[in-house]
């Protein structure tokens, strides 16, 4: 039998317990690994790039609203992601997918429902909540779709610019040159379809804050 790894991605620990323990308690065939946040997942995917899912949180220290998932498909395109959130807006859900998730998990479902919506995809198909609607289109679809081809020192890049960075301290921060942080904003506006940094930045705060801040400063989200 083949043997899959999973990897949980979640800052709180109580949460990564009772999901491990509901994905691996009696499957002699699953390895269940847990990552607290973006740098220690990125540190066990260096050192064992065999994984059939990661199951990621959307909020959590490193990450700002889609920012994780975009960093994640970007730099580890070959590695199916599905997000387990306790957000539940319909918009958040779609915009997910439309950054690349292959499934989307809300955290208030039972045991039962989780093994099957993982197995659904590491059986290769889609996960999607029942009351989600994909097909459905709106004026920032094709913005996202944008954003989930930048590269990863491109979103790096766009998040840093989001921060008011200048090419300088950007250069700094990710130890490149100032021609190199000119190269890459210059393709992230033509990727974008944009015209300046300022509309860039704009975009950028679709990733950061996707359209759930609300469910956040509600304390739903989590």
């Amino acid at each position: 039998m083949t043997r899959r790894r999973i990897i949980i991605v979640d800052d709180h620990p109580l949460f990564r317990s009772a999901l491990h323990h509901t994905l691996a308690g009696g499957d002699t065939a699953m390895t269940v690994d847990e990552a607290e946040d973006l740098k220690s997942l990125a540190k066990a995917l260096d050192a064992d790039r065999d994984c059939d899912l990661v199951l990621l949180d959307l909020n959590m220290p490193g990450a700002r609203g889609f920012s994780g998932l975009l960093l994640l498909r970007a730099q580890y395109p070959d590695i199916p992601v599905m997000i387990i959130s306790a957000v539940e807006d319909t918009t958040v859900v779609r915009r997910a997918f439309e950054l690349g998730a292959i499934g989307y998990l809300h955290k208030s479902v039972g045991p039962t429902q989780i093994r099957r919506a993982i197995e659904t995809v590491l059986a290769g198909e889609v996960f999607v909540p029942d009351d989600v609607q994909l097909e459905v289109a709106d004026d920032q679809t094709d913005l996202m779709r944008r954003l989930s081809t930048l590269t990863p020192q491109q979103v790096r890049v766009l998040m840093m610019l989001s921060d008011g960075l200048m090419n300088k301290q950007i250069a700094y921060e990710l130890s490149i040159t100032e021609a190199t942080v000119k190269a890459h904003v210059s393709a992230i506006l033509q990727k974008l379809d944009v015209d300046s940094r300022t509309q860039a930045v704009i975009a950028a705060s679709r990733i950061e804050e996707g359209e759930f801040e609300a469910a956040f400063s509600s304390g739903r989200a989590s």
